[in-house]
């Protein structure tokens, strides 16, 4: 498996970004693909999974009702649609991806198997 993750860049308090995520190799079925996130001088955090089979999504309470995480099935890419940025949510941003991990594991990075490079966020406010 080998992830792409592209769609970061520069944004201001209060608009949007979409980041995208694709797997070279193959496809994403009996995955389950998620992003986290690292702010300078803070630990790796969880932001967001989607279960591949069946569309099942968990989001960080800090993100949720703002960023949505989904599926393209024919494009074989997983998005994360963020939206009302913050200057908090300034980070780099990893996909992730893993498919033995049970869903009760999606917040734990080390779960995941798999990590793309990261894509730089960086609001201004």
């Amino acid at each position: 498996v080998q992830l792409q993750a592209s769609g970061g860049g520069p944004g201001q308090a209060g608009s949007s970004l979409r980041l995208s995520c694709t797997n070279s190799e193959r496809t994403f079925r009996r995955y389950t693909v998620g992003w986290f996130r690292q702010a300078p001088g803070k630990e790796r955090e969880f932001v967001a999974a989607i279960k591949w089979s069946g569309g099942a999504t968990d989001y960080a309470d800090s993100v949720k009702g703002r960023f949505t995480i989904s599926r393209d099935i024919a494009e074989n890419t997983v998005y994360l649609q963020m939206n009302s940025l913050k200057s908090e949510d300034t980070a780099v941003y990893y996909c992730v991806a893993d498919d033995t991990i049970i869903r009760s594991s999606w917040w734990n990075p080390t779960a995941y198997d798999y990590w793309g490079q990261g894509t730089l966020v960086t609001v201004s406010s």
